[in-house]
């Protein structure tokens, strides 16, 4: 979700300390991993809101041209290209409905407690999510054929990740 490991490093900290000074504040009508997943959600919301602010102020600044980590460049290279355009396309909700759903394998109910929005409307956002990203990555791919599989039945499978 942050795009970086050192930053997702850090956020896990972060996450950890917050929720063991909250956990008076946990109640069981939620699971506990629910509980925590929607901490680190609001936190990586407001990390994203603060280095989007710290950008721009960094261009005002200085507008010299900061060159990628190594890692931030193998972690590029971890996606394909057509998806790598897929994601960076998507708005942060999009990108954490997506990482929730596909990497984390959450099941809705879960997604919905998280981002605190109705169930049924998680799973027409995801459709949706899903047709939209399927079409970015055939635009990037130049036209190849990426829906046959969704046309036939199957769940199509798209550079290393299956998008159901």
């Amino acid at each position: 979700m942050l795009g970086c490991r050192q930053d997702a490093q850090d956020a896990v900290q972060d996450i950890f300390i917050k929720a063991f000074t909250k956990i008076h504040l946990y109640e069981e009508k939620v699971s506990f991993s629910s509980w925590l997943y929607k901490i680190a959600y609001h936190h990586c919301l407001n990390m994203l809101r603060k280095r989007r602010v710290r950008m721009r102020v960094n261009r005002i600044i200085k507008p010299a041209a900061v060159a990628d980590s190594v890692e931030q460049t193998l972690e590029r290279q971890w996606f394909s290209e057509p998806l790598e355009y897929a994601m960076a396309k998507l708005s942060v909700e999009e990108r954490n409905l997506l990482v929730l759903r596909v990497f984390e394998e959450k099941p809705f109910t879960e997604i919905a407690q998280i981002l605190g929005k109705n169930t049924s409307a998680v799973k027409k956002k995801y459709e949706r999510l899903r047709q939209k990203v399927m079409k970015l990555i055939q635009e990037r791919k130049g036209g190849q054929n990426c829906e046959s599989s969704s046309t036939t039945g199957e769940k199509p499978e798209k550079h290393g990740i299956t998008i159901r």
